[in-house]
């Protein structure tokens, strides 16, 4: 693409696939009812990289919205705010910035930051069986999300003529 601020969002955006992915597979193979070391590292490792793929999806918007001249949102409800506001078009002084995430993305989004909530302030009553809705909103967005994000670059940075990536 035309400008070099991508790479770290295509960085940010690979990583956060990879974590869904695999946190698919760990909650594919189970394990979890165990009472022993095992179950507890099934457990954790499944909340970990859940948590690991949401927060490299956030540093990717936080560095979208950088390259964009916009603040990212602050305070208690940041991490809500931060999900609707790439969900939503964004009126700037002399523009209007579309969505960076379509709606069903942006769902799924929300369901990743909700499972993200709940293993940060509750991971003694981590409930695996209760994981299904995010888990799958997971094996979505490890597919959906490298379209999603370049399909919005297209929009607002588009390729240079001649660029490779235009061909």
């Amino acid at each position: 693409m035309t400008d070099t601020r991508w790479i770290e969002v295509d960085d940010d955006i690979s990583a956060a696939c990879g974590h869904y992915g695999k946190a698919a597979a760990l909650f594919d193979r189970g394990g979890f009812e165990e009472e022993t070391l095992d179950g507890y590292r099934a457990k954790m490792a499944l909340m970990h990289s859940m948590q690991s793929a949401h927060t490299s999806l956030e540093a990717a918007f936080k560095r979208i919205l950088e390259i964009l001249g916009e603040e990212a949102p602050g305070g208690e409800q940041s991490h809500r705010d931060l999900v609707k506001r790439v969900a939503r078009p964004v009126t700037i002084p002399g523009r209007v910035r579309p969505a960076i995430l379509p709606a069903d993305v942006a769902r799924d989004v929300d369901e990743s930051r909700r499972f993200r909530h709940r293993a940060t302030h509750d991971y003694d009553n981590f409930e695996p069986a209760l994981a299904g809705p995010s888990i799958e909103a997971a094996r979505r967005l490890a597919t959906t999300l490298p379209a999603a994000i370049a399909s919005f670059r297209d929009v607002v940075d588009p390729p240079a003529p001649g660029d490779p990536q235009q061909d």
